[in-house]
């Protein structure tokens, strides 16, 4: 379902101090031929490969600035690998930052009609699957009102309803559901393994490795961009702990 073979990608960006980039100072650099600082490269991924199957749960693990997310963007179409491929078979679901796609001046309700059409689904599959959406997330008369008033856990339940009800073949989950109260993440992972059964692809960024082992059958661990282990995910999880 999800195929990377060797993804390189690289992001470029000037270190401006924070607040001091305004037209103004830019104009004058203009104008005045003042030095830019240079650009500075930061390589997020180097000759990155994995596979998801179909049926199969699979973590994406390490430290931070390990370059989990970005993989998972280029898996969800987010980003563009610099050299490499990445195919992915099926309609994908994603929750990625809480809120992602989201307006926050349009309602709930609307916002759930406007994912449902971006991920492939008819206006009468929406509307089919709607009363399913709100029926998971829980969010009452709240469904109709702006997604601004929402909490940050309200918005969690919405995002992860729509990304389950549109059945995904591959489902994209990054650090998200560590948000929910204990009773939805319960609520989330039974959805989860219900998918699983079905034979949906899951691909899951977490640093919580008690997750990682009790419900993940693979593991991929990731350092400075690279791949440094794969196997189980309970093989993986004890060598990320045991890393120095």
């Amino acid at each position: 379902m999800i195929k990377v073979e060797r993804v390189s990608k690289t992001f470029r960006y000037r270190p401006y101090a924070r607040g001091s980039l305004t037209l103004k100072t830019a104009l004058l650099d203009l104008l005045l031929l003042r030095p830019r600082p240079p650009l500075v490269e930061v390589h997020a991924l180097d000759q990155v490969s994995i596979e998801v199957k179909p049926g199969e749960i699979v973590a994406l693990v390490g430290r931070n600035g390990a370059g989990k997310s970005t993989l998972l963007r280029l898996v969800a179409g987010v980003y563009k690998p610099d050299t490499g491929s990445v195919h992915v078979e099926g309609r994908i679901g994603t929750l990625l930052e809480i809120g992602t796609g989201f307006h926050p001046e349009l309602s709930g309700r609307e916002n759930v009609e406007i994912a449902g059409l971006l991920a492939g689904l008819s206006r009468r599959e929406v509307r089919e699957r709607a009363p399913a959406i709100a029926s998971f997330a829980e969010i009452g008369e709240f469904l109709d009102a702006p997604v601004r008033t929402y909490s940050t856990g309200m918005v969690l339940r919405l995002g992860f309803a729509v990304a389950a009800e549109i059945e995904p073949r591959v489902l994209l989950v990054d650090e998200a559901l560590a948000v929910g109260d204990p009773g939805f993440q319960r609520k989330c992972l039974e959805r989860i393994f219900e998918l699983k059964r079905k034979g949906t692809a899951l691909l899951v960024v977490t640093h919580d490795l008690s997750v990682v082992e009790a419900h993940c059958d693979r593991a991929y661990r990731l350092e400075a961009g690279r791949v440094v282990g794969e196997g189980a995910a309970a093989t993986v999880a004890r060598a990320m702990r045991e890393a120095p």
